[in-house]
């Protein structure tokens, strides 16, 4: 399948349609406070860093989204809270975007129905020459492993450390960053925190939530904690950080 990929600063007439597109997140991870707050306008405040993949009527079957991003080059100024932080500093802080000397990913998505072609793959790819073609030295990335949800009970570094026989990353989404040129940094512990009451998790999840503790949700990549006591449920959620070199 031939994919055309292009910005919504060169085709801003799609931007309902890639909202259109299904929303296969579980329940609960679009609770996130900090996406509620800035998701919706990542295309007023960034266009050029907003992909959409075409298929060959012209419809829209993936997209990525990313922002411009301070980075320092150091270990240590790739930030722990990842995901949640990459959106707040991107809103929250004064710097321009033509400051900035990386780009981070906040989502690569492609309809199910496309799924297994390797489109992910051609947008990951878009999302590099775009982020070069604007001048930027690195693309980042707070990666969501999306094998991690089969392990919930295993620590993320150690799940990370798992490799196949080929010396590549167990994870597939992390093994596709790898093959196209991605080196896995860290893990980010504190990527994404939802907290909730035991109300809306037991809404989110369809779970009944009844004792005090930690447990597993069906999609969650490490285990909820539970607080019957205090009427509260909180999910931290960690991430990995890959970065894509793309200039010396």
């Amino acid at each position: 399948m031939n994919l055309t990929v292009v910005t919504l600063s060169e085709r801003p007439d799609l931007i309902d349609e890639m909202w259109s597109l299904p929303n296969t997140w579980p329940v609960f991870m679009r609770q996130d406070p900090v996406a509620n707050l800035c998701y919706r306008n990542l295309v007023d405040a960034f266009p050029e860093h907003q992909l959409v993949g075409l298929d060959e009527q012209s419809k829209v079957v993936g997209k990525v989204h990313s922002v411009p991003m301070m980075w320092d080059g150091s270990l240590e100024n790739l930030p722990d809270r990842g995901w949640d932080a990459v959106l707040e500093r991107a809103f929250a802080s004064s710097f321009s975007a033509s400051e900035c000397q990386a780009v981070s990913l906040i989502e690569a998505f492609i309809s199910p129905r496309y799924s297994g072609r390797g489109l992910s793959s051609t947008m990951l790819v878009a999302a590099r020459k775009n982020a070069a073609r604007m001048g930027y030295r690195d693309l980042l990335g707070p990666i969501r492993p999306t094998g991690k949800a089969a392990f919930p009970h295993e620590g993320m570094r150690d799940y990370v450390a798992r490799l196949d026989v080929d010396g590549l990353p167990i994870d597939p989404w992390l093994r596709t960053h790898v093959r196209l040129g991605g080196v896995v940094m860290k893990v980010c512990p504190v990527a994404m925190t939802i907290p909730g009451t035991l109300a809306q998790w037991r809404e989110w999840t369809g779970l009944e939530l009844a004792s005090s503790g930690v447990t597993e949700v069906p999609g969650a990549l490490t285990l909820l904690h539970v607080s019957v006591e205090h009427d509260h449920c909180v999910y931290v959620e960690p991430n990995v950080w890959v970065r894509h070199k793309l200039a010396a």
